[in-house]
């Protein structure tokens, strides 16, 4: 899946509706088969203790390539991830599912530049946030260190909206961990949120902990 978000441009403008991705938008509810987390057994960190989301806000990002990344969020920020080659979702594939782990606030620039050095790795040693450790996924062809992919995503929470709610920039990189049910996804980023102002919020440094998902295992 995330193999394509090689880079970032700026947020793609606002379109006249939002995206939906197998009928999955603001004020939608996705029904998930909890096989898809169950098969991968105790070896899995991945935890979700229900089986339907409610969609709250969705998010855009627009690639150089041309390809869409489409996500879906919940209040407690579960994330639901498409890929498609359009804008309006119609065309989807790559499906993923990710759940929060940790989040921080830096204190400075210092904690900045650690966190970036551990996503430049090609593993990420995850024994602080309790994790077990994770090989990368992007640009895993290479063991050289590799500075994190740049992006920025577009963010609404409101289907009626003219205006999106946030523009987030993101500096991130992608990890997974094969287990003997499947596979385990990692996602670490630093996110730099911007309101409809321009106002630029806190930093702040993320985990989400994921699994891929096949068409068949959610519906809305």
């Amino acid at each position: 899946m995330f193999k394509r978000l090689f880079g970032g441009n700026d947020p793609a403008p606002a379109a006249n509706r939002l995206a939906e991705v197998r009928n999955i938008t603001i004020g939608r509810t996705v029904s998930l088969d909890p096989l898809a987390w169950r098969r991968l057994g105790e070896e899995t960190v991945f935890s979700l203790d229900r089986d339907v989301l409610n969609i709250s806000a969705q998010g855009s990002i627009a690639l150089d390539s041309g390809q869409h990344v489409h996500r879906f969020y919940t209040d407690d920020h579960v994330m639901l991830q498409a890929m498609s080659d359009d804008a309006e979702g119609r065309e989807s594939y790559d499906f993923s599912l990710f759940v929060p782990w940790t989040s921080a606030y830096p204190p400075g620039e210092r904690e900045r530049r650690i966190w970036r050095d551990r996503l430049s790795d090609p593993v990420f040693h995850g024994a602080a946030e309790e994790l077990p450790d994770y090989p990368r996924y992007w640009f895993a062809e290479s063991d050289a260190v590799q500075p994190p992919v740049t992006l920025w995503e577009t963010v609404w929470d409101d289907r009626a909206a003219t205006m999106p709610w946030s523009k987030i920039f993101q500096t991130c990189m992608l990890y997974a961990r094969d287990l003997a049910g499947g596979r385990e996804l990692m996602l670490a980023l630093e996110m730099q949120p911007q309101d409809a102002s321009g106002k630029t919020g806190e930093t702040t440094h993320e985990i989400m902990v994921g699994i891929p998902l096949e068409m068949a295992e959610f519906s809305a």
